[in-house]
């Protein structure tokens, strides 16, 4: 019986097959970490709303960041998006609860879909105004592997 292939190339095919997997398998458990770490971050941005901390919800947007929130003009960099949030910080006692239901992962581009539940309470007033809503972000890796958004939009479920 002759061999169709020497077993030379077999065992190229092999190993190559071996090394394809494996490589697929380390770019699966990479993108894991960076949904991991992009989730890290969405927390730690809703634990600073919840702190009435807007400088740590800033750091998180890169330079040229879009903030496009209802009812108000786009807000563009860290600075006004540190601005938006302190507004809101100055007049409301905050609360919030959010998370992302989708985040995909595609090189140095990320986005993340998810929800907020919002409770601001007057702090003159002591009124309590609820709200839900859906949003989306768009995230991009740092140079040092971290995560930041570019854009942050989202709309009322009411």
């Amino acid at each position: 019986m002759k061999n169709l292939l020497p077993f030379g190339t077999l065992l190229l095919l092999v190993m190559a097959g071996v090394f394809l997997s494996f490589k697929t398998d380390l770019a699966g458990r990479d993108q894991q970490e960076d949904i991991k770490a992009i989730e890290n971050m969405s927390k730690a941005r809703a634990e600073a709303f919840n702190a009435g901390d807007a400088s740590a919800i800033a750091v998180h947007f890169t330079d040229g960041a879009f903030l496009m929130a209802p009812g108000t003009g786009k807000k563009i960099g860290p600075k006004a998006v540190e601005a938006y949030y302190q507004q809101i910080f100055d007049t409301y006692h905050t609360a919030l609860e959010s998370g992302y239901e989708e985040v995909k992962v595609d090189g140095d581009l990320a986005f993340g879909r998810g929800f907020a539940k919002v409770t601001l309470i007057d702090k003159a007033s002591g009124d309590t105004i609820r709200g839900s809503s859906k949003y989306l972000n768009i995230l991009e890796r740092q140079p040092d592997g971290s995560w930041k958004t570019t854009h942050d939009i989202w709309n009322d479920n009411e």
